[in-house]
């Protein structure tokens, strides 16, 4: 059978085409549509006709299992699983409120809901059968992992980031972590209903988005960074050109003018890396109006700087950091790495000018992610950075099912920026930041 026949249609269907000429004029939209939908049809036929002679209930019939209806379907769907997903884990990727899920090994798999952790009944057969779902998981974006390699940050279709390390490194067998995303990326209103922040602090933060002002998220792991990133990037006019550079891309903006990079681990040989500090500086010959860096953890961070002081206002970063000052000791440090001679004074000088506003996440005990500070930098007093805050969170308490108790404070002090706001077209109540003198 040809694979005309294969596809159905009359001889006539197909002459057009066969009788374009091979140097032609430049390909047409309907020609480009057409030749997707032959090769889509293609890819299903053959995969319908693949399974038809492979199914799981084929099998089931031709061995004689002595099955009940619920046993059979059950057993149906995890094979399918494991063949077209990956296995233990679909039901789990599956369920919109889980947010992290973790595999200490393949007897364990613990995962996070309403940020608690939990242990679930679900395991794998053995560190083969896990190895085998993280080959996939890998492979499909092109990293490995293996006795050479034992280590690999990867990520699923829908963006949710994969860490996984094996043996030798493991030492009771591998480890898969994966961070999820959700389906619909939040908003911030979203945050506000989840009281990570309140209605002023959003109002403010998605005004500096818009105003151009260069923005550093920090917090520890789990804190919410990426999240803020995401939601704060949609503030962004459409007519910007955004460049977004990540180690594995998760972020999910919505902009239609969004240049995606991600770095390259080196191959087998040890060669053919490509760091996010390569990528920051290839990125300022791509005529960026933005540049999201999705985390600074390296030499990077003063490229980064540069080109927030270079013409690329409205640019943002995050970092691992447990307060605003914190993440400048870090940024202070990574640029050190970059190994230029740069003078102490001169170093924080760069971070003074470069960075406008620190917003500080945090995980805090009851597992709830708050917005915890909003600082913004005024400039330098001797070899100090000097800092104002504009919001804070004011924790005071404990409840007895173990929620922390607290308000979200204005501190009363109207920040420098706010003139730069005004020429933007940006008119803020002033009444944002009277200072909030009891919890409401």
């Amino acid at each position: 059978m040809t694979l005309r026949d294969r596809l159905g249609g009359a001889a006539s269907d197909y002459a057009p085409l066969a009788e374009e000429p091979e140097a032609g004029p430049a390909l047409t939209r309907a020609y480009q549509a057409v030749k997707a939908q032959i090769h889509q049809l293609l890819l299903q036929r053959i995969d319908l006709e693949a399974m038809e002679s492979l199914s799981p209930e084929r099998l089931l019939a031709e061995e004689n299992l002595v099955l009940n209806a619920g046993e059979r379907r059950s057993l149906v769907r995890d094979i399918q699983f494991e063949m077209l997903g990956y296995g233990p884990l679909e039901p789990l990727l599956a369920d919109p409120t889980v947010s992290d899920i973790l595999v200490n090994t393949h007897k364990q798999i613990y995962l996070e809901r309403h940020g608690r952790l939990e242990l679930t009944d679900v395991s794998f057969d053995d560190d083969d059968h896990l190895m085998k779902i993280i080959d996939k998981i890998v492979s499909r974006v092109g990293r490995r992992v293996d006795e050479s390699s034992p280590m690999v940050d990867a990520r699923l279709p829908d963006g949710s980031r994969v860490n996984a390390i094996i043996p030798p490194l493991a030492i009771d067998g591998p480890i898969l972590s994966i961070r999820r995303f959700a389906a619909v990326p939040l908003q911030m209103h979203n945050l506000v209903g989840y009281e990570s922040l309140s209605q002023d602090m959003a109002q403010f933060l998605g005004a500096l988005s818009q105003a151009k002002i260069n923005l550093l998220i920090s917090g520890g792991t789990g804190s919410g960074k990426t999240t803020l990133l995401n939601i704060l990037s949609s503030y962004i006019p459409a007519s910007e050109r955004i460049v977004t550079i990540e180690d594995a891309a998760e972020l999910q903006l919505q902009q239609p003018h969004v240049v995606r990079l991600e770095t390259r681990p080196p191959n087998i040989e040890g060669r053919g890396e490509v760091t996010q500090r390569a990528l920051v500086r290839n990125a300022l010959r791509m005529r960026p109006d933005r540049i999201i860096l999705g985390e600074t953890r390296g030499a990077e961070a003063l490229d980064m700087l540069q080109a927030m002081n270079t013409g690329h206002e409205g640019s943002m970063t995050t970092v691992h950091a447990n307060a605003p000052r914190d993440a400048l000791a870090r940024l202070e440090s990574m640029v050190a790495m970059a190994g230029v001679d740069l003078p102490l004074r001169a170093s924080r000088a760069q971070m003074a000018s470069a960075i406008s506003v620190i917003v500080q996440g945090s995980r805090l005990t009851d597992g709830s992610r708050r917005i915890v500070s909003v600082q913004e930098i005024t400039g330098m007093e001797g070899d100090t950075v000097t800092m104002q805050e504009i919001f804070a969170f004011r924790q005071t308490g404990v409840a007895g099912d173990g929620k922390v108790q607290g308000y979200f404070a204005a501190t009363g002090i109207r920040p420098r920026l706010w003139e730069r706001l005004v020429t933007h077209g940006i008119h803020l109540p002033e009444t944002l930041f009277a200072p909030t003198r009891r919890p409401h």
